[in-house]
């Protein structure tokens, strides 16, 4: 009777460990999809803004060229016109500042912004974190319940065999 007992309590465990590896192997192919959809739109936002800032960063400074190539024409051809020419580079030279100044803030919003991104996937990822936290917690609670019930009622089914 105890061999057999013994037999039973082993079959239920295997049954049980087979089923919570089932369980373990599904809540981590849900928990990957999860993740990599989190990654794909992380990647995606971190790309638009990229390319976003690379057009606006690209398009300032071929403007600031081609102005500073404008400016050194206009020295070429005003060598005669000294007074003329100064005011040339002065003005030239105020719109470059402003073309650098322009760039300037625009990393400043970009750094800002992917600042801001990161902060706001780090707290997403937290997020995500603590829940697939509480979703494991959850599901040991329950394998543990059941697997209690189940040896309880092994248990039972045993001692009555046993009286009987």
């Amino acid at each position: 009777m105890l061999e057999q007992f013994g037999t039973d309590i082993n079959k239920a465990m295997q049954v049980k460990k087979k089923r919570l590896e089932a369980l373990t192997k599904n809540y981590m192919k849900g928990s990957q999809h999860k993740l990599e959809q989190l990654w794909s739109t992380h990647r995606t936002q971190r790309q638009r803004v990229t390319q976003q800032y690379s057009q606006q960063v690209t398009t300032a400074l071929q403007q600031w060229e081609a102005e500073a190539q404008r400016g050194e024409e206009h020295e070429e051809k005003m060598a005669g016109l000294f007074k003329q020419q100064i005011k040339v580079l002065q003005q030239a030279r105020a719109a470059q500042g402003q073309k650098l100044k322009a760039v300037r803030e625009l990393y400043e919003v970009f750094a800002k912004i992917t600042g801001e991104m990161q902060n706001s996937h780090d707290a997403f990822l937290h997020g995500a974190t603590q829940e697939l936290k509480k979703e494991m917690n959850t599901l040991q609670k329950k394998i543990l319940m059941e697997t209690q019930q189940q040896e309880m009622a092994s248990v039972r089914k045993s001692l009555s065999s046993m009286l009987f």
